[in-house]
């Protein structure tokens, strides 16, 4: 580390005539952790977050998530379900090191907000429950963390609780997540005889004050019961580390017996490199194991000098630009969450990559080619800010103020501009129809629904083209739930809304040409204009593309916005049911226009019905949401669950065995599942339960697709 540091300040202080600064700032850089907290709905993310606050001396009384008096969790809602809705940034100090954490949710409704957290942390604690393990949000936020490379160290949680077991955990992560799993703690004791942990890199055992709320922690010898098993597990520990590092490798081959020191820092290399995943154990709501745990963090989890320099294109181009962290480089910032605060009014929250934001700067959004003046800047603490001059390289807070921003947008320097890779977020699964109770509030509705859509990317609006009725569609029941309550809490509207429908999508299933010739009077004037399309099926789930292969003679340019809306009206209205056209590839092929006559009207409207054309052609299909369901059951009412499942539709993957139940992992379509958390119970007697989370969108089958364009 401090040859890295050395070299990146020689050669700022080289350029820019600031080495004893940049040093400086970049030693302070080393010193910054931004880490988020993954895991599966009721893992303990939340109250392991409160524990880290406590201990760390930023709250001085640990909150409760049963008793509503948690930090993160702010929002009513969040207090009164017990749940994580919204990610929350709060900071804290350990070993004089900075951590800023995000606590995401657990829940699959909001996948959102651990998308767009793991997008711009360094690392991740992901944590399991020591009965449940790993469980199906546990791989979907894995999944997430390896897109983006983010380093993870693993926290086996709850291991009071009866049933617990760590080492069935870490073979777990190791075969569900792929993950080379590496202990560097173990369990002293379990269930209730839970006493603290062993640290295998100390070899020692730590045992944890319940006098003073697990404050005090005591280093003891290992219990000589353990003794044996600690030594084994420590050797196999070095290992697994000295086979992927060379300077463990060289200590090892000297002595076994590796220094600590030694094999701390081979395990953050391989840690930051992501070709290890440290384990440690603990019960937070018990106050046991959250110390080593922040210890780990600052011990093995990168700064953000560590992670790779961020690249994005330059506007216009396909040429990569890096930029590092760097304070006194070219400003660079990804936008990552929009919040709509009732007195700050609506905050960007950024992450700063290189350069610095400062308070009265301008900056400029290559999306929308615009500038914009930097009037406020604050550091995020849950719910509240602390104002800011400014926010350096590698930090994470948020800019007030700024206009015609979307999730996504890159913030950076005018003169040399560049464009950060955008947020991929999923598709919406259901949706309701909603309507304000009386006229007067149809402006305030029309005016939540846009500040919620614009926080919420998963959150869409849209108005159905034949009934006239406003959609608001949502990634499942308990999201749309909440989006109600929120509209009626926060913006203080009644509205009238439907039962959530399932969100249908249509697709094509081979390539297609269309062409339409426009030409007629409209309004008393003669309008001209000729588009060919084609359209061809793309990968499921990439979403769609438009792009232009003909010349401009055919299609002017003052015109091609014109065609690109015409063909953005016929994705979204469809050709089946009117739903909206998912995961194909539009080519405008051809076209003709009339100096004379040519107009946008007659370029768009052409455009949607070539469109429409080539989709008829294409084989359009209908899509249906597919979840993945892992169930749990008792064996002796396995015969009724796989019955009730096959007359879902569903398909049974994989069953498997835990304990004295059995585990069936299963895809089913989403309109077959509404009601199935009754039905479940009764056909267990309330002794099986289940998790669900989208799969991919399939094709319908042609019986099912006639009742539902029917209906």
């Amino acid at each position: 580390m401090e040859a890295v540091l050395e070299q990146k300040s020689d050669k700022q202080g080289a350029v820019k005539g600031h080495s004893k600064e940049a040093a400086e700032r970049l030693r302070a850089l080393a010193m910054v952790r931004n880490i988020g907290i993954i895991a599966h709905i009721d893992a303990g993310k939340t109250t392991t977050t409160e524990r880290i606050l406590y201990y760390s001396g930023s709250v001085h009384k640990i909150g409760q998530v049963d008793d509503g008096t948690t930090v993160t969790d702010w929002m009513d809602q969040e207090r009164e379900r017990g749940i994580t809705i919204t990610s929350a940034a709060v900071t804290c100090l350990w070993r004089d090191h900075q951590v800023n954490i995000i606590d995401t949710p657990g829940h699959v409704d909001f996948t959102v907000e651990v998308e767009r957290s793991l997008r711009v942390l360094d690392g991740a604690i992901g944590v399991f429950c020591g009965v449940g393990g790993v469980q199906p949000q546990s791989e979907t936020v894995w999944r997430q963390a390896e897109r983006y490379g983010v380093p993870r160290i693993a926290y086996v949680n709850k291991m009071d609780r009866l049933g617990a077991d760590f080492d069935a955990v870490v073979v777990a992560i190791r075969k569900r997540l792929g993950s080379n799993a590496v202990p560097v703690q173990l369990p002293w004791g379990k269930e209730d005889g839970f006493s603290g942990v062993i640290d295998l890199l100390e070899l020692k055992a730590i045992a944890f004050d319940e006098a003073s709320m697990g404050r005090q922690l005591k280093d003891q010898n290992i219990p000589s019961e353990l003794a044996g098993l600690a030594e084994k597990a420590r050797a196999a520990l070095v290992e697994k580390v000295a086979e992927k590092d060379e300077s463990v490798l060289e200590s090892y081959l000297k002595s076994p017996d590796v220094p600590a020191a030694v094999l701390k820092a081979g395990i953050r290399r391989l840690t930051v490199a992501n070709d290890m995943v440290p384990v440690l154990c603990g019960s937070s709501l018990r106050n046991k194991g959250v110390q080593p745990l922040m210890d780990a963090v600052v011990d093995f989890l990168p700064s953000p000098l560590e992670v790779k320099p961020i690249q994005g294109m330059k506007p216009g181009t396909t040429e990569t630009i890096t930029r590092e962290p760097d304070d006194f480089g070219l400003t660079t910032a990804l936008l990552f969450k929009l919040v709509n605060d009732p007195y700050v009014g609506q905050m960007a929250f950024v992450r700063v990559y290189s350069g610095r934001i400062k308070k009265g700067q301008n900056v400029y959004n290559p999306r929308t080619r615009k500038r914009q003046r930097v009037s406020r800047l604050l550091r995020i603490h849950a719910d509240s800010g602390t104002d800011v001059e400014a926010l350096f390289s590698g930090e994470i807070g948020a800019v007030a103020g700024l206009k015609q921003v979307v999730t996504g947008d890159t913030l950076c320097a005018e003169n040399v501009p560049v464009e950060l890779e955008r947020i991929k977020f999923p598709e919406p699964v259901m949706f309701i129809a909603i309507e304000p109770r009386s006229r007067a509030d149809r402006d305030k509705l029309e005016a939540a629904l846009a500040a919620l859509s614009s926080e919420d990317p998963t959150c869409l609006i849209r108005t159905d083209p034949e009934t006239g009725q406003t959609v608001l569609s949502g990634m499942g029941e308990l999201h749309l739930e909440v989006l109600r309550e929120r509209i009626r809490r926060e913006f203080h509207v009644e509205a009238n809304t439907g039962k959530p429908m399932v969100a249908y999508y249509e697709t094509v299933t081979h390539p297609a040409t269309g062409e339409h010739d426009f030409d007629r009077e409209v309004g008393g004037r003669h309008q001209y204009a000729l588009v060919k399309v084609e359209v061809a099926p793309g990968v499921r789930g990439a979403g769609n593309s438009v792009e232009f292969d003909c010349d401009r003679s055919s299609i002017p340019e003052e015109f091609r916005s014109d065609v690109e809306q015409g063909l953005n009206d016929g994705i979204v209205t469809g050709v089946l049911g009117r739903y909206p056209l998912t995961d194909i590839k539009v080519r405008v092929v051809g076209g003709r226009f009339d100096p004379e006559s040519s107009t946008d009207v007659a370029f768009r409207t052409a455009a949607v019905l070539a469109f429409r054309d080539a989709v008829t052609k294409a084989g359009a299909e209908l899509l249906e949401p597919i979840m993945l369901l892992e169930i749990i059951t008792p064996a002796e009412c396995m015969g009724d669950v796989l019955g009730d499942l096959n007359g879902r539709r569903g398909k049974v993957m994989d069953m498997t065995v835990q304990g004295n139940m059995q585990v069936v992992k299963a895809g089913a379509p989403l309109a077959e599942l509404f009601g199935y958390s009754t039905a479940i119970r009764s056909l267990s007697r309330g002794r099986a339960n289940y998790t669900m989370e989208p799969k991919q969108f399939e094709i319908v089958p042609a019986a099912v697709r006639e009742g539902i364009l029917n209906r």
